[in-house]
């Protein structure tokens, strides 16, 4: 069995400079199997972007549908916007995948570890761990799972950077996974541009801010938070794929 893994953030990576309205940092991962993708969930999404757009290209992305830009203006109709919505959520609450999510709260970060520090690189370490675990229960139906990831280009160096740490964490492993355990998995890192439309990463985009805003303030009304919530990472019973550092 082959499974995807598609990565995509919320929030600025850079500890340099902290947004006081919004000092975090997510990375979420949205694990898949192949099978799912192309047979499920792709097609669903597919359709309501037919649904909406005709033959429109129009690309997910989780701020222009909230600020009704770049092809979703035709949400300042609350009619459209609610038939939108009613549509994607039924799709991400019946698809078959799995949400494991790292968030970095960035002022108390700094005071425990410094601005030095690789936030993406740390999350992405956090991800490959709890992938890694969730894939050896999988392995009791299946010994022969691949893992291929997909990531979002950002720029030549902060790709550059994100591909050897990724390479990093196959050699030496981590603290709580071996490198053979990890070796045993993942078999490709792929940067893909956003105008390439992948699917799986603007879902990761749709799930990062909701679970994002969960971090920043969990008492608050989230709807978009309840329609997913039941997709992140459990195990016996205890939520195991969302990490808040520190």
């Amino acid at each position: 069995m082959k499974y995807y893994l598609f990565l995509d953030e919320c929030g600025d990576q850079s500890l340099a400079n902290i947004d006081v309205n919004f000092p975090i940092f997510t990375l979420c991962g949205i694990l898949v199997s192949e099978t799912e993708y192309k047979t499920g969930m792709g097609p669903l999404l597919l359709a309501i972007k037919r649904k909406f757009w005709k033959d429109k290209k129009i690309i997910f992305h989780s701020r222009d549908i909230r600020k009704c830009e770049k092809g979703f203006e035709i949400f300042f109709d609350m009619g459209v916007k609610a038939s939108f919505y009613h549509d994607l959520n039924k799709v991400l609450a019946g698809a078959n995948y799995t949400v494991i999510a790292c968030s970095i709260l960035k002022e108390k970060y700094i005071k425990s570890y410094g601005k030095l520090s690789d936030v993406y690189g740390v999350s992405l370490s956090y991800i490959i761990e709890r992938i890694v675990f969730l894939l050896d229960t999988f392995k009791r139906e299946d010994s022969n799972i691949t893992l291929h990831i997909f990531a979002e280009k950002r720029g030549k160096r902060e790709d550059r950077n994100l591909l050897n740490y990724y390479n990093e964490v196959l050699d030496r492993g981590t603290y709580y996974v071996s490198k053979e355990r990890i070796r045993a998995y993942y078999k490709s890192f792929k940067f893909i541009p956003k105008s390439d439309d992948i699917l799986g990463t603007q879902v990761a985009d749709l799930i990062a801010y909701p679970i994002t805003r969960h971090v920043l303030d969990p008492k608050a009304a989230n709807p978009a938070y309840d329609v997913i919530k039941d997709k992140i990472y459990k195990d016996k019973g205890r939520l195991h794929g969302l990490k808040v550092f520190p």
